[in-house]
């Protein structure tokens, strides 16, 4: 892979088999970290895939419970404080 200029940035064009192992499309968010380095060894990169909003909203929802069956919402109860 090249490094190229792009405006202010450098960036890196990924080839597509890359991309399918990766499992990332465009618009995707990847967190680039340095890997850690051992004696004699070039420097590396891990690379992971933020998850978009609405990954993070469906993995909440498994947490989410129905309300008791006898619960009733009470406006003025709730603003008394």
């Amino acid at each position: 892979m090249q490094v190229a200029k792009w405006g202010n940035s450098l960036a890196v064009r990924l080839p597509v088999a890359l991309v399918q192992e990766l499992g990332i499309a465009d618009g995707d968010e990847l967190v680039l970290q340095p890997a850690p380095r051992k004696a004699n060894q070039p420097a590396s990169v891990s690379i992971t895939r933020q998850p978009s909003k609405l990954e993070q909203l469906q993995a909440l929802r498994k947490f989410r419970s129905p309300w008791p069956a006898d619960f009733s919402f009470d406006r003025d109860e709730a603003n008394a404080r």
